[in-house]
């Protein structure tokens, strides 16, 4: 039991059927020890522990200690900058410069379990992404679109604008699992479809956004043009990263960093 696989959900629930046979019959021996063992017999289960955070924690102040532990390999699990042309305390002109690529930086360390979603888009990938991250036996990062009243939209079709956004290329949908690697398949696949949409048509319904056509709209046009570009360079570089074949050399059966097991799941 204490070396039992808990790679995923089936075999979790595996292991909470064989603790609670543990527990009924710990219950019926009377001594100090089983009591002891009963107290703890939960803690045979494995549980997800999550870091959440949100821009100022993942982009800005706090990111030298996200980029810590993601760089100490452990299994640690954590879901998440203002974007270009958004109206901001610090930026009443528009930001000039394009959002940093946080998923692309965690993905160059190679052994980091990476995720784009967006519930509203695509809710079966959101759901695949968090069940793949918390198997993945290493750091994974997922970055979720999260709406917010401050972002000036309707919070009533909060999650319909998420589809726009995706469906605009203005937040792309991504896996990146490491363990791919393991049977010779590209770690990235992309998730997103082609643009059917104008990031325009994602700018228009936001307040941090439209706010500078009225103070700013020579400024504005250019800007938004600057992020439909932006846009459609994102989407070319993620389509030729996870189009690219993997010539994976092949595991020695000495080599400690081998997961034959996994590589087996991955395979079928």
């Amino acid at each position: 039991m204490l070396t039992t696989p808990q790679k995923d959900e089936a075999d979790i629930y595996a292991q909470r059927k064989r603790v609670g046979l543990l527990k009924e019959l710990l219950q019926q021996i009377d001594s100090p020890e089983a009591k002891q063992l009963l107290s703890a017999a939960d803690m045979l289960v494995k549980k997800g522990v999550w870091i959440v955070g949100g821009d100022g924690w993942a982009y800005d102040i706090g990111y030298g200690g996200l980029d810590h532990v993601l760089a100490s390999g452990r299994n640690v699990k954590l879901s998440k900058s203002t974007p270009r042309a958004a109206v901001a305390k610090f930026a009443a002109g528009g930001t000039p410069a394009p959002k940093k690529d946080l998923g692309l930086m965690a993905m160059s360390y190679g052994n980091v379990y990476v995720a784009s979603v967006a519930m509203g888009a695509k809710d079966e990938h959101t759901l695949k992404a968090f069940l793949e991250a918390e198997a993945y036996d290493g750091p994974s990062l997922i970055i979720a679109y999260s709406h917010c009243i401050a972002h000036g939209i309707n919070m009533t079709t909060a999650m319909s604008d998420q589809k726009i956004a995706v469906d605009s290329g203005q937040w792309l949908l991504y896996r990146y699992n490491p363990e791919r690697t393991l049977v010779g398949e590209n770690p990235l696949s992309l998730d997103s479809r082609t643009r059917t949409r104008k990031v325009k048509e994602f700018l228009q319904q936001q307040t941090r956004f439209k706010m500078l056509t009225k103070s700013k709209p020579e400024d504005a046009k250019r800007l938004w043009s600057q992020a439909q570009h932006d846009a459609e360079i994102r989407f070319a570089l993620y389509e030729y990263l996870a189009s690219r074949k993997i010539e994976q050399p092949p595991i020695s059966e000495g080599d400690p960093e081998a997961k034959p097991e996994r590589a087996a799941t991955l395979s079928r």
